[in-house]
């Protein structure tokens, strides 16, 4: 059976979102892909961030206090310890590592001037750690009122959960990122519109710019056969200060859209996110079905193929299936 084919919707409920993980970890080791080392997963969190770690070893920063406009994923490694994520560089002092951001009512929630939006966190709802069938996975969950330039007006509200683990073969840092984006009280909906790149984006470290290579699912490469092109999963492989890295994301089969509008440049710097083709069509979100998104970011340490990248996409649509089990 091919990957298409698998059974594709998901339930909008967090219990889906914790089933999908659960699963994940059968499906993982089933599939013959033991968790990296024997090291379970510690998360700790300080008045602004969250931190994941193997034992001595780091694993994901996540500042869940705004700076200064938006929550975000500050730093995540490979198993081998090498960081890919670059915050506020000088060019674009709004580009936050890895970073989810749209326009919503006509307020711009992606640039961060007088003008733009604030993704305000209110509240971190969960951080937690466990191991699940061997695999060792860590959790947080937040609540974000997207609120507008006056730091007030509430326009949207978001329920957002990172779930991390480390597992593969070969090894890799994986990281679900689960939005769920809900019109706020009163309002009968919201739209989403925004430019070619809003979406779950990433800003990779300086020494990524250059001589670096996308590839989607599809068997496109470099940024012309991968940009504002409609695909599963994208991926990015270079040298992360000397040593080589690849980068998949992967959109879930759930998502609407799916599969998701690339933006990918490696002009002046490199970028790559996943995005709902805004630019093309704005989203019009009701308040009785909230937008519910999942992607899932894969990191290894090497040049890795695409087939070996299309394996771990073929797990990732199994969780969906697994998850609507009985």
């Amino acid at each position: 059976m091919s990957i298409d084919a698998f059974p594709l919707v998901l339930r909008r409920t967090s219990s889906c979102r914790a089933a999908i993980v659960a699963a994940a970890a059968g499906v993982l080791l089933v599939a013959g892909l033991p968790a990296h080392g024997q090291d379970a997963l510690e998360i700790t969190s300080d008045r602004s961030v969250v931190k994941v770690a193997a034992g001595d070893r780091p694993v994901l920063e996540y500042q869940y206090v705004q700076r200064p406009r938006k929550p975000y994923v500050k730093a995540w490694y490979s198993p081998g310890g090498v960081n890919v994520l670059r915050d506020a560089p000088f060019d674009h002092l709004h580009h936050h590592s890895l970073m989810f951001a749209v326009a919503i009512d006509g307020v711009d929630f992606w640039s961060e001037n007088e003008k733009c939006g604030h993704e305000k966190h209110v509240r971190l709802a969960d951080t937690s750690s466990s191991v699940r069938d061997g695999v060792a996975w860590c959790t947080l969950a937040q609540e974000i009122d997207w609120v507008g330039p006056d730091a007030e007006t509430l326009v949207a509200k978001e329920r957002r959960t990172v779930d991390v683990c480390r597992t593969g073969d070969p090894a890799a840092s994986l990281v679900v990122w689960s939005t769920s984006l809900a019109a706020p009280p009163g309002k009968e909906s919201v739209t989403l519109t925004g430019s070619t790149y809003f979406g779950l984006g990433m800003r990779f470290v300086q020494s990524m710019d250059t001589g670096g290579r996308f590839v989607n699912a599809d068997g496109k490469a470099g940024v012309e056969g991968t940009n504002d092109v409609r695909s599963r999963w994208c991926a990015y492989s270079a040298a992360a200060d000397g040593k080589p890295v690849t980068v998949a994301m992967f959109d879930c089969p759930g998502n609407p859209r799916h599969p998701a509008t690339w933006f990918t440049m490696d002009s002046r710097f490199a970028y790559l996110a996943a995005t709902l083709g805004l630019d093309h069509e704005p989203l019009v979100v009701k308040a009785a079905e909230p937008l519910e998104l999942r992607y899932a970011v894969a990191l290894w340490d090497g040049q890795v193929e695409p087939a070996e990248i299309e394996k771990l996409y073929g797990q990732l649509v199994r969780w969906s299936a697994e998850a609507q089990k009985p």
